[in-house]
């Protein structure tokens, strides 16, 4: 048998860092976030404007909000780098994210929202000079927005190397063609630039050095934005998912991030950290619709009884409580692993929390519908918009197959078996 030791010296209680940010950004919160939230989605709501993209809008107090958080240092705080950002490691950021994940607008009013935090982080880490003056400054300040085209609608895209758009090297130029979709953030009013993720076909190179990833100006000549895709009916104003198509566009090669090749290696350092801060949004939003489960349960009667009482429902919250705990700990262990050995050394702990915890949401909002009965399924309360947020994850990222079958293959290869 092999040898399955484990080190026992991971610390999970937060930082007083952490445990700073953590309270400001909670009290900001409670304070500036929550009085505001509903109304904002009614505002959203009311205009109709459905897949009509170039007619949405950002409602005003967000600027309004970020300009605060911003001024009270709640700014950026995903971002490992003390100038740029908070400086706090992922381990001390994950109870932030999972705080920030109770509402649908504290990511954006801390600047701290995907896919614009895996961009930053892109650029961070592997953008020249040129392309963070460009690009990274901006997005840093919340000045413009960004997107992230990896998906195709023509291929399976749980598979990357079979993505069919390419990017074609030409003198001082890369040629990119291909279409793209669910690329989350396309119809936000202020979204300028995409990293589109390419086929680079190259005999010398094995199959995990054949894509490489180009800065793409959304208003370069051949960039066409066709449509912005419903989820369960729902265009997610004013951010969208969209779908684009690239034809013939000319980038300078200068617009390729690190090198022609480097695709999968960027992938690998952009996802680590973003699944982590996607996990602990969820629990963050997991633990909101037990408080709404809960909050309804005890003020609903029916037959005589609070209807937490009937049918089985005090014991659905006892298996989210234990649910949400299980995963938080295995994604504060898979935080931690991410912060001392890498990505690549925390990949399984990494695909398990991608499955693990849009699951236990998925679940929980499952059971608030059913709870909450009618008004479950409007859009009077927020259940069946987290719903729709789990039932995404579940996809986006790499589908929970994908990530069960990267588990397995590194268990198995852990015993020696490499290729059966």
């Amino acid at each position: 048998m092999p040898d399955m030791a484990y080190s026992w010296s991971m610390d999970f209680e937060p930082s007083p860092r952490s445990k700073d940010f953590l309270e400001r950004t909670r009290r900001f919160m409670r304070e500036h976030i929550q009085p505001v939230e509903d109304r904002t989605f009614k505002e959203i709501a009311a205009r109709g404007n459905g897949g009509d993209w170039k007619r949405w809008v950002v409602p005003p107090i967000i600027a309004e909000l970020q300009a605060k958080a911003r001024a009270e240092g709640l700014w950026n705080m995903f971002l490992p780098d003390a100038e740029l950002g908070a400086g706090l490691s992922t381990l001390e950021y994950a109870p932030v994210a999972e705080q920030t994940g109770r509402s649908f607008l504290a990511p954006e009013v801390f600047n701290c929202s995907a896919p614009d935090t895996g961009n930053m982080e892109v650029l961070w880490k592997y953008g020249s000079a040129a392309q963070k003056a460009r690009w990274l400054t901006p997005l840093l300040a919340a000045e413009i927005r960004s997107v992230f085209c990896m998906t195709e609608p023509d291929v399976a895209s749980s598979d990357a190397t079979n993505m069919r758009a390419t990017a074609v090297l030409d003198g001082d130029e890369v040629i990119l063609n291909g279409k793209k979709w669910w690329s989350t953030g396309l119809g936000h009013p202020r979204c300028e630039i995409a990293i589109f993720m390419a086929s680079t076909p190259d005999p010398s190179r094995d199959r995990h050095h054949q894509h490489s990833m180009v800065l793409v100006p959304l208003a370069a000549k051949g960039v066409e934005i066709v449509r912005m895709v419903p989820v369960f009916g729902d265009y997610h104003e004013p951010h969208g998912h969209g779908e684009v198509h690239f034809h013939d566009v000319r980038v300078p090669r200068d617009h390729v991030i690190g090198e022609l090749g480097m695709g999968f290696e960027i992938a690998q350092g952009r996802l680590g950290p973003g699944r982590i801060h996607h996990c602990m949004r969820t629990l963050g939003a997991a633990e909101a619709a037990l408080d709404l489960i809960i909050a309804r349960g005890m003020s609903r009667v029916a037959f005589g009884k609070p209807i937490l009482n009937l049918g089985g429902n005090r014991e659905r919250v006892a298996d989210a409580r234990m649910a949400i705990d299980q995963a938080r700990l295995l994604t504060l262990y898979a935080a931690w692993k991410l912060d001392a050995v890498g990505p690549l050394g925390a990949m399984t702990e990494i695909a398990a929390i991608k499955v693990v915890a849009p699951n236990v949401l998925q679940k929980i909002a499952d059971d608030g519908i059913q709870i909450f009965g009618g008004a479950g399924v409007s859009d009077d309360f927020p259940l069946t918009a987290l719903f729709s947020q789990a039932r995404i994850l579940r996809i986006a990222d790499g589908p929970d197959e994908v990530h069960r079958g990267l588990i397995a293959k590194i268990e198995l290869a852990k015993r020696g078996y490499h290729k059966k």
